[in-house]
């Protein structure tokens, strides 16, 4: 049983709420996923505030999910803790690094569950599962409590089988949360990219175009700094998670050989000097977004480029699934996740929906209105 890294069970009526082993829950360990972690791991004295205002609402703590080792990989492979199966195809890839959470609510164990996202691990297990996640704007959710990889990226958002559970998700954080409805003239922009640099299946492209044409008009953008986004968000990985982690890379057998080596890149990577143009870019492509924003209401383009893939040996499959997603967490922006059918696949394809800071009310609704159009 690889979903979970502690399963719980508590009772009660509530949502049953599957959390991230990378949130702390009173009196369990926080592992990240990664037995350097866990074999130093105190039982977290308090609930993280997210798990403590869900708890406060009625949740009831189902377990604690499994994910890719201190959060550093997005496939969801996990040799020490075993890697969570993919409901769709078990030959594929979860997505991670929420892999665990994402296959807790596909599999219907769990009503809801909370993932964290720095460079899209909330939305990519969303959609390799097939489900609804949601990355929160930067700073919207409070981090205490949370295992950081790379703070000024961090978030936490709830995962969901559909819209609507996410937006359970999200009561659960913030008491009161409620969806702003989807109206006819709101406008969608389309975000186009180079097509030279961003690899993306064209069967995926269309599926995308299809699903947005069934709610309304949309309208092509582009982007000048999306490019330099994907590098600026490796930065800063490299350089805090980097030092978040520095202290286990004495202990090498204690996590696997990939997630150590990944280690030493961000070592290097981390010596760069280049923050200073990473912070750079960040303004820059967080103005670019406002000003889309100025004349629609979201931006649209697919979570991943191609489905959820097989697992591979030489991290290609990695570079794949986050190809598309870390420039959100630069932008600090939150951004929806929603299946939408991919003709002539038994897997789906998945949009992503990006909204204005702060703008969690109104992406729920476009995504609702959304997934009304494609039932």
């Amino acid at each position: 049983m690889t979903t979970w890294i502690i399963k719980t069970d508590e009772p009660g009526d509530g949502p049953r709420l599957a959390v991230k082993d990378a949130i702390d829950v009173a009196g369990l360990p926080t592992t990240a996923g990664c037995q350097a972690v866990a074999e130093r791991a105190e039982p977290a004295a308090a609930d993280a505030p997210v798990v403590a205002s869900a708890r406060a609402q009625g949740a009831r703590i189902v377990g604690k999910t499994n994910l890719n080792e201190l959060c550093v990989a997005a496939d969801g492979v996990n040799p020490w803790a075993g890697t969570p199966v993919n409901p769709l195809d078990p030959s594929r890839v979860p997505g991670g690094s929420s892999s665990g959470s994402a296959v807790a609510v596909a599999t219907g164990e769990a009503d809801v569950a909370f993932g964290t996202d720095t460079s899209g691990s909330v939305r990519i297990p969303a959609a390799c599962c097939g489900i609804a996640g949601l990355k929160t704007t930067n700073g919207r959710v409070p981090l205490d409590g949370v295992y950081p990889l790379a703070p000024t990226l961090d978030t936490v958002g709830p995962m969901g089988r559909d819209v609507a559970a996410v937006v359970l998700g999200m009561r659960l954080i913030e008491p009161g949360f409620t969806p702003v409805p989807y109206e006819e003239s709101m406008s969608i922009a389309r975000l186009r990219l180079d097509e030279r640099v961003f690899e993306i299946d064209p069967a995926i492209d269309a599926a995308v175009d299809d699903a947005l044409r069934r709610l309304g008009p949309v309208a092509d953008v582009t982007s000048e700094h999306y490019h330099d986004a994907a590098t600026a968000n490796g930065l800063y990985v490299a350089d805090e998670g980097w030092r978040q982690n520095a202290h286990l890379v004495q202990d090498p057998p204690k996590m696997s050989g990939r997630i150590h080596r990944r280690l030493q890149v961000l070592e290097d990577v981390a010596g760069s000097g280049m923050l200073g143009w990473a912070a750079e870019v960040r303004k820059a492509i967080r103005a670019e977004f406002e000003e889309i924003f100025t004349r629609h209401a979201a931006v649209a383009l697919p979570v991943l480029p191609v489905v959820a893939p097989e697992p591979d040996d030489d991290d290609n499959a990695d570079l794949l699934l986050t190809s598309l997603n870390g420039q959100i967490n630069v932008a600090g922006l939150p951004a929806f996740a929603l299946p939408v059918p991919l003709p002539g696949s038994h897997l789906p394809a998945s949009v992503q929906l990006i909204g204005p800071a702060g703008g969690e009310e109104r992406l729920c609704g476009i995504a609702a209105a959304l997934e009304a159009a494609l039932a």
